[in-house]
């Protein structure tokens, strides 16, 4: 099963619900005073939304790249229902014709919350891709699962190579300033997909 139908058919399982609940990643709301130092973010692989809908409502102006056409239909109802305005555009973020041009160094936040859908070689791909988004000056802001996360199984790939590690990250982003990096654990509740006890590390890089 190919990415798009995997993710189209978990979200769609969940009916009404929200797989990954409603409310923003916990890394990324505790760094709301740092995002003011920007306007234009970019959401990739956001889901049904829940983060791309907390960042408008912090006053940015924001994009969210989706696969899933389900998910995107139900970020809409999201967005809506909180009365904001966010941009959603369902395109495959690792497609050779993705971005347009129009896109290169346009955002001052490029957000990747969960996103280790891939492994080794895509993910090179992925972040240069989330690399190029980003302005001069501009930040790229991650959160994910470390290997440990396989002992406890609550949420996140069932494939080591797709975790990331504190060494995966620094050589990922040597060539940019490191502002936060740090790896700890802590009990999360994203809804149905993220539950329980899990092994964790987020990232705030800055673009020289």
């Amino acid at each position: 099963m190919n990415q798009e139908n995997m993710w189209t058919t978990r979200y769609r399982d969940a009916g009404e619900h929200y797989l990954f609940g409603i409310e923003p990643n916990r890394f990324l709301a505790h760094r709301a005073a740092l995002l003011e130092s920007g306007r234009r973010a970019l959401a990739v692989a956001d889901g049904e939304g829940r983060n791309s809908v907390w960042l408008a409502e912090q006053g940015l102006d924001v994009t969210a790249v989706e696969i899933s056409s389900v998910a995107v239909d139900k970020a809409r109802r999201l967005a809506a229902g909180r009365k904001v305005q966010v941009r959603f555009i369902e395109a495959d973020m690792l497609a050779v014709d993705w971005p347009p041009a129009h896109f290169d160094q346009a955002f001052d936040w490029v957000i990747g919350i969960f996103i280790q859908f891939v492994g080794a070689q895509d993910r090179s791909r992925q972040f240069a891709t989330m690399k190029r988004l980003t302005r001069s000056g501009g930040r790229i802001l991650l959160q994910g699962y470390t290997p440990k996360q396989l002992d406890y199984r609550t949420g996140g790939p069932s494939s080591l190579e797709n975790l990331y590690t504190q060494d995966t990250l620094r050589a990922a982003f040597a060539d940019w300033e490191i502002e936060e990096l740090v790896e700890y654990e802590d009990e999360i509740a994203e809804g149905s997909g993220h539950h329980g006890r899990s092994a964790l590390i987020g990232l705030v890089a800055r673009k020289p």
